[in-house]
């Protein structure tokens, strides 16, 4: 019969830079995944309803712009323009809330989708930013500080890190 010896695990503690280095990663570990919820919804939702109200805001302007250089295919110009103004406006209002914040992701997806592969192929640095944000929201929720958790339309459990 074999018997093993007890095996001893001793931690050094760690010193200098790599220690400071760990303690820091340790810390920035402990940050609220509820703030970083509510901060990507305000962060994504700014960007896209400064969007849509610069449309409405000179309608002619958007739609001729629509017509001549975004040139979205199957669509109508004026539909065209009409349907992202309205989801830019309404689902950035839903992210503010964090009312189907899960849903609210989805069209604008769909956008990016659209702009990065027939309007503004080079423009692949911001849509990535903008669409990991929308995937994280998509994939976590709107976290706590939202209507969604306040009228009981996502649970707690639905949060992982």
């Amino acid at each position: 019969m074999t018997t093993m010896a007890p095996t001893m695990t001793t931690t050094v503690p760690e010193t200098g830079v790599r220690g400071r280095l760990a303690h820091a990663v340790a810390l920035a570990g402990r940050f609220p995944l509820s703030v970083l919820q509510l901060l990507f919804r305000l962060a994504v939702a700014s960007v896209f309803l400064k969007a849509g109200l610069n449309k409405i805001a000179s309608w002619e302007l958007t739609v001729q712009l629509f017509a001549d250089e975004y040139k979205v295919p199957v669509l109508s110009p004026e539909l065209a323009a009409r349907l992202a103004s309205t989801f830019e406006i309404g689902c950035s209002m839903l992210l503010i809330l964090g009312l189907g914040t899960r849903l609210a992701t989805l069209p604008l997806l769909g956008m990016i989708v659209v702009i990065q592969t027939t309007v503004y192929p080079n423009a692949y640095a911001e849509h990535l930013t903008w669409g990991s944000i929308l995937l994280f929201l998509l994939t976590r929720g709107g976290g706590p500080f939202s209507l969604d958790r306040a009228l009981g339309l996502e649970s707690g459990g639905s949060e992982r890190s």
